[in-house]
């Protein structure tokens, strides 16, 4: 043996196919011109940042050549690609010429091509917001338009630090993004959903089959309304309105129920709100009965821990009258939610006009009263609580002969695509959670990157379970259960160890894929041909 090398390989090759059979690297090098003096082009480079990302090795675009300098390159790319190739010079400049480009655009034109390709349902398009925050000044660059890098609304409950906002609109069907939008840090989710419904209206009337808008509460506003009249919505109707209240407190009081599944119920009522002709669902919800259960009984132990101080004051007092010691607890039973009064017993204490032991002959020259009080839990007030915040409405404007109840629970269900992306995007692992350049122009072209990873990351995701599905087959998860639905993440984790060993011998060069096991093949012929191949496995 003259040459010896082993390389880690892992789930990369599963990227590296899925990217290549998207087209992606051809599409990108396609709108942002190589540079002939470089060897990697640019749709090369975002495909090594999404690789890297994607590696979930926690490190930062600056040490991308760090990341590849123990990965067989020729497998990944092509022969004659490089570690030290993915600089934080060609980096950077490949996010300057997306920026210059248009991110937005982009991103768009690229989802839509998988989207056709990989025959997303688009019926539901789920739409949110997140924030990412980052350390520095981020001054504005002259001649630059930029996001502004500032201080807003922190959904990462860091208000001490600059960010930045990412608006995403993910389908049912996946959570495969087909939007992504980089907003300035101070933007408010109703500017940025009023927009986004403007931008919607021609785009899902010209659509060939219907397309709907799924989102949380803040889409539904009045100002909202000319859009949201244009176009097919489902949101969660906001708990700020008094009609919410009252339309839940009617719900439970009629106990008229009916079945979405064995964990969920709904009341439906047709009303005219804003203007438009509208169907309001009450769903209830067992998990979320759970959730109130905890919620209520901490809130009832706090008022009672208020209560009891409070009462404690009370009775220090002395009161004129008992008029006005009954007022006094009056003023505070007002304030309770969750307790009510068990007893109030009075108690007089006479004031005599002389100093001394009073005898029977002692005039009275005043009397004041005391009021001992005493509290107790409001059961029937507990048990209305936990059932009213087990409750919550969703509106749509769209005909039942389009879509049924059942149909528009299922549809907002689906706006945990979106959650889950955003979760995804921010995890630890991913290395753009810090945001590790100085430009906004770069921030907002990595934040386009960042979209893309999700992107092949959810198609990959996709595949598989669609695979698993036409096979009827199982895979084991974390506990060693099978099922049909695991996530990608899991599987990265089940092909760790995987390496690919390249030995000389007599002026030969022998591939080997080594740290194969029964389970990790069957997980890469999950995804076809090319990443058989690329492992060294029959498809069979």
């Amino acid at each position: 043996m003259e040459w010896l090398s082993v390389e880690r390989l892992d789930h990369l090759g599963i990227l590296s196919e899925v990217i290549k059979d998207l087209g992606l690297i051809r599409m990108i090098d396609a709108r942002l011109e190589p540079d002939e003096l470089e060897v990697i082009t640019p749709g090369e480079a975002v495909a090594g940042m999404i690789l890297n990302s994607l590696g979930f090795s926690n490190r930062p675009m600056t040490l991308t050549p760090q990341f590849f300098a123990n990965k067989p390159l020729d497998l990944l790319f092509r022969e004659g690609v490089q570690a030290n190739m993915f600089n934080r010079f060609k980096l950077g400049r490949t996010l300057e010429e997306i920026h210059t480009y248009g991110c937005d655009g982009l991103f768009s034109e690229l989802a839509l091509s998988v989207w056709r390709q990989e025959g997303i349902d688009g019926r539901f398009n789920h739409l949110d917001t997140t924030s990412f925050s980052v350390s520095g000044d981020y001054a504005p660059e002259p001649g630059v338009e930029a996001i502004d890098i500032t201080r807003g609304y922190s959904k990462d409950h860091r208000p001490d630090l600059k960010q930045a906002i990412l608006e995403l609109m993910v389908s049912q069907d996946g959570g495969v993004p087909l939007v992504s939008k980089s907003w300035d840090g101070n933007a408010s989710d109703t500017k940025i959903f009023q927009e986004r419904a403007q931008a919607l209206i021609t785009t899902l009337k010209n659509s060939p089959t219907p397309r709907y808008l799924v989102a949380d509460s803040k889409l539904y506003t009045e100002d909202n309304t000319a859009y949201l009249k244009a176009i097919g919505f489902i949101t969660r109707i906001p708990n700020t309105l008094k009609v919410v209240k009252q339309l839940i407190r009617q719900a439970l009081e009629w106990d008229q129920w009916r079945d979405f599944d064995a964990a969920t119920r709904y009341q439906c009522v047709e009303l005219g709100h804003y203007g438009m002709d509208q169907r309001w669902l009450v769903v209830y919800s067992d998990a979320a009965f759970e959730r109130a259960q905890a919620t209520v009984s901490k809130a009832q132990k706090r008022e009672a821990e208020v209560i009891d101080k409070q009462l404690v004051h009370l009775q220090a007092q002395r009161f004129e009258t008992p008029d006005q010691a009954h007022a006094a607890l009056a003023a505070l039973t007002k304030r309770w939610r969750y307790h009510q009064l068990d007893a109030a017993p009075l108690s007089e204490h006479k004031r005599y006009a002389s100093k001394g032991r009073p005898t029977a002959k002692t005039p009275v020259k005043s009397v004041e009263w005391q009021i001992r009080a005493q509290a107790r839990p409001d059961v029937e007030q507990i048990e209305f609580a936990k059932r009213y915040h087990a409750c919550f409405v969703l509106g749509t404007n769209i005909s039942p002969l389009e879509l049924s109840n059942l149909d528009v629970i299922q549809g907002y269900k689906g706006q945990a695509q979106v959650e889950g992306g955003f979760r995804f995007l921010k995890d630890p692992l991913f290395f753009v959670s810090s945001l590790f350049v100085t430009k906004p122009c770069r921030i907002q072209g990595l934040l386009m990157v960042m979209t893309l990873a999700l992107l092949v990351y959810s198609v990959a995701q996709r595949r598989m379970r669609q695979q698993l599905a036409r096979q009827n087959d199982t895979l084991p998860n974390q506990i060693h259960q099978p099922t049909q639905r695991p996530t990608l993440r899991w599987l990265f984790q089940l092909l760790e160890g995987i390496h690919r060993v390249r030995v000389r011998v007599a002026g030969q060069v022998h591939d080997v894929i080594d740290g194969l096991s029964e389970v990790k093949i069957k997980v890469l012929r999950l995804f076809g041909e090319g990443v058989c191949r690329l492992y060294q496995l029959p498809s069979g």
